[in-house]
């Protein structure tokens, strides 16, 4: 029996030493970066950075915001409307092979994807900006084009998981949805349906997306734009905090509009205190300057609302907008009259790009 026991107690203790450590899924390791740069570092992003620039078109190796700085952002903005159709490319004619490429080239480098979409209309397949005709009802449970959404988040899904390394990694991700909707211009937005409304369609979304989809590696980020001044406005449309990852605004308006950088940074207050209260993320999620222009911006603008020292300890990164070669910039190209101040913004220590990322996440596994 004595060795019977001692039998027991070496095979336990023996089991005990060799149990390998809990893996940490993809999802979870994107959650801990974005709390431990919090206070240290704010990343830097931009939309469709490998995708085009001002002058040129999908080519190896090329960013504006590396023709600039000398590196690459910290933080990948993808656009997914119009994957729900079924067509190649999505509304801004990037391919979504060519998304997905980029998106896992962002992830091996070390840098951080986030994705929008802008979806069209199910019902008679009107861009995101038609306002004609209300959507949202139709399509929310029990409406009579909510089986033929559901299909359209099917495709957006399998998208999304589709977004997986040669080794099998599911490529972790923010996504944005319903994004702004505080703001008229959208089929989803406070002019085309309730708040109710869309809580329900954010809700169900992202529930369909996790519970019946499998799409596991995705935080979600809430992200109304400049229309709220109190936190109970802010609040109007947000579905619930078991949906939302990422606590966020857009907003473009208040800082190129003269006198109103104090109040982009009193809202982003707001939402920082919100996300601590409740142990989430905090980020600027979209901004810009269509075609910069005020060449300081970066520095007269951006930078102060970044340098705020409030903004400063507790946003994870901030993103501008993309740089369409047919249409608009939001990131000056060589020679604007604005790189000189976006680098200066950038070559700030507190303004993360890719390899301050990169080399923040080595000292951390080291």
């Amino acid at each position: 029996m004595r060795i019977y026991i001692l039998f027991l107690l070496l095979t336990t203790l023996f089991c005990g030493c060799t149990s390998s450590p809990t893996k940490i899924s993809e999802k979870q390791k994107l959650i801990n970066t974005l709390k431990a740069v919090k206070g240290k570092g704010i990343l830097f992003g931009h939309q469709d950075t490998y995708a085009y620039g001002f002058t040129w078109n999908d080519i190896e190796g090329q960013s504006d915001v590396k023709r600039v700085t000398g590196d690459y952002p910290a933080v990948f903005g993808w656009e997914l409307g119009g994957i729900e159709k079924g067509v190649k490319a999505n509304l801004d004619t990037v391919s979504f092979s060519n998304i997905r490429k980029y998106a896992i080239k962002a992830f091996k480098q070390g840098g951080i994807n986030t994705f929008s979409w802008h979806p069209f209309s199910v019902i008679d397949r009107v861009d995101s900006w038609n306002t004609e005709k209300p959507v949202v009802a139709h399509i929310n449970p029990g409406g009579l084009y909510h089986e033929a959404f559901k299909k359209d988040l099917d495709a957006l899904a399998q998208f999304l998981n589709s977004v997986v390394t040669p080794e099998g990694v599911k490529v972790p991700f923010i996504f944005r949805p319903w994004h702004e909707m505080d703001g008229s211009w959208f089929w989803w937005g406070s002019a085309s349906c309730t708040p109710e409304e869309l809580k329900e369609l954010f809700r169900f979304s992202i529930k369909y997306l996790r519970e019946e989809k499998g799409v596991d590696q995705m935080l979600v980020a809430y992200s109304p734009d400049r229309n709220f001044y109190t936190l109970e406005e802010y609040l109007s449309w947000y579905p619930g905090d078991e949906y939302i990852d990422v606590i966020g605004m857009d907003n473009y308006y208040d800082l190129y509009t003269d006198g109103l950088v104090n109040e982009a940074i009193d809202k982003l207050h707001i939402i920082i205190d919100y996300a601590n209260e409740k142990g989430k993320l905090a980020a600027f999620t979209e901004t810009g300057y269509e075609n910069i222009p005020d060449s300081t911006w970066f520095m007269s603008k951006l930078g102060v609302v970044l340098s705020d020292s409030i903004v400063a300890s507790n946003i994870s990164y901030a993103l501008v907008w993309r740089n369409d070669p047919l249409k608009h910039f939001f990131f000056p190209y060589p020679g604007h009259p604005s790189a000189k101040y976006a680098k200066e913004l950038l070559d700030k220590e507190e303004m993360w790009l890719l390899n301050d990322l990169v080399k923040f996440e080595n000292k951390v596994d080291n």
